[in-house]
Protein backbone atom coordinates (compact mmCIF):
# COMPACT_ATOMS: atom_id res chain seq x y z
CA UNK A 1 0.00 0.00 0.00
CA UNK A 2 2.93 2.38 1.07
CA UNK A 3 4.46 1.86 -2.65
CA UNK A 4 0.69 2.57 -4.19
CA UNK A 5 0.62 5.74 -1.86
CA UNK A 6 4.37 7.16 -2.76
CA UNK A 7 3.45 6.89 -6.70
CA UNK A 8 0.36 8.65 -6.48
CA UNK A 9 2.49 12.08 -4.35
CA UNK A 10 4.31 11.30 -7.63
CA UNK A 11 1.94 12.09 -10.22
CA UNK A 12 -0.08 14.43 -8.23
CA UNK A 13 3.53 16.51 -8.16
CA UNK A 14 3.99 16.12 -11.88
CA UNK A 15 3.84 19.10 -14.01
CA UNK A 16 2.88 18.52 -17.52
CA UNK A 17 5.70 19.74 -19.57
CA UNK A 18 8.02 17.02 -17.39
CA UNK A 19 6.36 14.39 -19.77
CA UNK A 20 7.97 16.13 -22.51
CA UNK A 21 10.16 17.20 -24.23
CA UNK A 22 7.70 18.47 -26.64
CA UNK A 23 7.64 20.42 -29.96
CA UNK A 24 4.24 22.61 -30.59
CA UNK A 25 4.47 23.59 -34.29
CA UNK A 26 1.78 25.54 -36.42
CA UNK A 27 1.89 25.62 -40.26
CA UNK A 28 0.54 28.45 -42.19
CA UNK A 29 -0.26 27.41 -46.40
CA UNK A 30 -1.62 28.38 -49.49
CA UNK A 31 -4.50 26.32 -49.20
CA UNK A 32 -5.87 22.84 -47.67
CA UNK A 33 -4.41 20.44 -49.71
CA UNK A 34 -1.06 19.22 -48.78
CA UNK A 35 -0.69 17.60 -52.21
CA UNK A 36 -1.74 20.65 -54.55
CA UNK A 37 -0.70 23.90 -51.89
CA UNK A 38 2.28 24.80 -49.83
CA UNK A 39 3.34 25.91 -46.72
CA UNK A 40 3.88 29.70 -46.35
CA UNK A 41 4.86 29.64 -42.78
CA UNK A 42 6.38 27.43 -39.81
CA UNK A 43 6.41 28.11 -36.10
CA UNK A 44 7.66 25.74 -33.63
CA UNK A 45 7.88 26.46 -29.44
CA UNK A 46 9.94 23.67 -27.83
CA UNK A 47 9.68 22.93 -24.24
CA UNK A 48 12.22 20.59 -22.33
CA UNK A 49 11.18 18.31 -19.27
CA UNK A 50 12.59 21.47 -17.10
CA UNK A 51 10.05 23.55 -18.87
CA UNK A 52 12.79 25.67 -20.87
CA UNK A 53 11.29 27.31 -24.28
CA UNK A 54 12.93 27.35 -27.61
CA UNK A 55 11.11 29.14 -30.20
CA UNK A 56 11.58 28.58 -34.44
CA UNK A 57 9.91 30.78 -36.99
CA UNK A 58 10.39 31.22 -40.11
CA UNK A 59 8.60 32.66 -43.42
CA UNK A 60 8.49 29.85 -46.09
CA UNK A 61 9.06 30.69 -50.28
CA UNK A 62 6.05 28.63 -51.50
CA UNK A 63 7.70 29.10 -55.17
CA UNK A 64 4.15 29.62 -56.10
CA UNK A 65 2.10 32.38 -56.14
CA UNK A 66 -0.85 32.86 -52.39
CA UNK A 67 -3.92 33.06 -53.37
CA UNK A 68 -5.75 35.93 -52.25
CA UNK A 69 -8.29 33.27 -49.76
CA UNK A 70 -5.24 32.64 -48.05
CA UNK A 71 -4.24 35.91 -47.48
CA UNK A 72 -6.83 36.93 -46.05
CA UNK A 73 -7.38 34.50 -43.31
CA UNK A 74 -3.23 34.71 -42.88
CA UNK A 75 -2.45 38.06 -43.78
CA UNK A 76 0.89 36.14 -45.59
CA UNK A 77 1.75 38.03 -48.72
CA UNK A 78 3.86 37.03 -51.74
CA UNK A 79 5.88 40.18 -51.25
CA UNK A 80 6.15 38.59 -47.48
CA UNK A 81 7.42 35.50 -48.70
CA UNK A 82 9.60 36.43 -52.15
CA UNK A 83 13.35 36.36 -50.35
CA UNK A 84 12.35 33.77 -47.33
CA UNK A 85 13.87 30.48 -47.73
CA UNK A 86 12.09 27.50 -49.53
CA UNK A 87 10.90 24.44 -47.51
CA UNK A 88 14.12 22.41 -48.26
CA UNK A 89 15.81 24.87 -45.90
CA UNK A 90 13.10 24.78 -43.48
CA UNK A 91 12.30 21.76 -43.11
CA UNK A 92 15.33 20.70 -42.39
CA UNK A 93 16.40 23.26 -39.40
CA UNK A 94 12.93 22.36 -38.29
CA UNK A 95 13.62 18.74 -37.94
CA UNK A 96 17.12 19.57 -36.09
CA UNK A 97 14.80 21.91 -33.95
CA UNK A 98 12.53 18.93 -32.95
CA UNK A 99 14.95 16.21 -32.63
CA UNK A 100 13.76 13.67 -30.20
CA UNK A 101 10.39 15.57 -28.76
CA UNK A 102 6.95 14.66 -29.32
CA UNK A 103 5.24 16.91 -32.21
CA UNK A 104 2.26 19.05 -31.19
CA UNK A 105 -0.40 20.60 -33.37
CA UNK A 106 -3.83 21.24 -32.66
CA UNK A 107 -5.59 19.71 -34.80
CA UNK A 108 -2.25 17.49 -36.06
CA UNK A 109 -4.06 16.02 -39.15
CA UNK A 110 -3.72 18.96 -40.99
CA UNK A 111 -0.48 19.99 -39.97
CA UNK A 112 1.18 16.86 -39.89
CA UNK A 113 -0.04 16.04 -43.66
CA UNK A 114 1.50 19.29 -44.97
CA UNK A 115 5.11 18.65 -42.91
CA UNK A 116 4.92 15.17 -44.40
CA UNK A 117 4.13 15.96 -47.71
CA UNK A 118 6.40 18.68 -47.36
CA UNK A 119 9.75 16.21 -46.41
CA UNK A 120 8.66 13.81 -48.63
CA UNK A 121 8.67 16.06 -51.64
CA UNK A 122 12.04 17.79 -50.86
CA UNK A 123 13.50 14.74 -50.02
CA UNK A 124 13.80 15.36 -46.49
CA UNK A 125 13.27 12.10 -43.92
CA UNK A 126 9.78 12.23 -42.98
CA UNK A 127 8.85 13.03 -39.26
CA UNK A 128 9.08 8.95 -37.60
CA UNK A 129 8.85 10.08 -33.65
CA UNK A 130 5.96 10.69 -31.64
CA UNK A 131 2.84 12.71 -32.04
CA UNK A 132 -0.13 14.63 -30.16
CA UNK A 133 -2.75 16.46 -31.24
CA UNK A 134 -4.16 18.88 -28.46
CA UNK A 135 -7.30 19.47 -30.02
CA UNK A 136 -8.05 15.29 -29.25
CA UNK A 137 -6.64 15.86 -25.66
CA UNK A 138 -8.86 18.58 -24.55
CA UNK A 139 -11.95 16.86 -26.03
CA UNK A 140 -10.87 14.35 -23.68
CA UNK A 141 -10.11 16.34 -20.74
CA UNK A 142 -12.60 19.33 -21.38
CA UNK A 143 -15.79 17.20 -23.05
CA UNK A 144 -18.90 18.85 -24.12
CA UNK A 145 -17.40 22.51 -24.97
CA UNK A 146 -19.42 23.84 -28.10
CA UNK A 147 -16.68 24.21 -30.10
CA UNK A 148 -12.93 23.03 -29.59
CA UNK A 149 -11.36 25.46 -32.53
CA UNK A 150 -8.46 27.02 -31.41
CA UNK A 151 -9.79 31.00 -31.43
CA UNK A 152 -13.12 29.32 -29.66
CA UNK A 153 -10.77 27.63 -26.71
CA UNK A 154 -8.48 31.19 -26.90
CA UNK A 155 -11.68 33.09 -25.37
CA UNK A 156 -13.29 29.80 -23.38
CA UNK A 157 -10.06 29.88 -21.23
CA UNK A 158 -8.97 33.28 -21.51
CA UNK A 159 -5.63 32.19 -23.05
CA UNK A 160 -2.69 35.05 -22.86
CA UNK A 161 -2.43 37.09 -25.67
CA UNK A 162 -0.98 40.59 -26.36
CA UNK A 163 -1.42 42.86 -29.49
CA UNK A 164 1.32 41.18 -31.21
CA UNK A 165 -0.46 38.17 -31.42
CA UNK A 166 -2.81 37.40 -34.71
CA UNK A 167 -4.52 34.49 -35.10
CA UNK A 168 -3.83 32.05 -38.20
CA UNK A 169 -0.52 33.53 -38.28
CA UNK A 170 1.24 30.65 -36.76
CA UNK A 171 3.78 32.02 -34.03
CA UNK A 172 0.57 33.09 -32.07
CA UNK A 173 -1.08 29.82 -32.98
CA UNK A 174 1.56 27.72 -31.41
CA UNK A 175 2.01 29.92 -28.31
CA UNK A 176 -1.99 29.25 -27.53
CA UNK A 177 -1.39 25.71 -28.33
CA UNK A 178 1.26 25.46 -25.93
CA UNK A 179 -1.49 26.83 -23.36
CA UNK A 180 -4.06 24.51 -24.30
CA UNK A 181 -1.38 21.84 -24.10
CA UNK A 182 -0.46 22.59 -20.60
CA UNK A 183 -4.81 22.85 -19.43
CA UNK A 184 -5.31 19.48 -21.15
CA UNK A 185 -2.08 17.62 -19.37
CA UNK A 186 -2.86 19.11 -16.20
CA UNK A 187 -6.16 17.99 -16.13
CA UNK A 188 -5.35 14.46 -17.56
CA UNK A 189 -2.66 14.32 -14.78
CA UNK A 190 -5.03 15.34 -12.32
CA UNK A 191 -7.61 12.90 -13.31
CA UNK A 192 -4.74 10.21 -13.03
CA UNK A 193 -4.20 10.84 -9.62
CA UNK A 194 -7.84 10.76 -8.71
CA UNK A 195 -7.86 14.38 -7.69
Amino acid sequence: MEVATQTSRRVRQLIWHELGPFTIFDLETTGRSPVYHRIVELAALRIERDGTLTRYQSLVNPGCLIPRDATAIHHITDEMVQNAPHFAIVGREFLTFAEDSTLVAHNARFDLSFLQESLARTGLPLWTNKTMDSLKLIRTTHPGLPSYSLQNLRARFRLDSDNTMQAHRAAADVEWTRQVLEIALSAAIKMSSGN
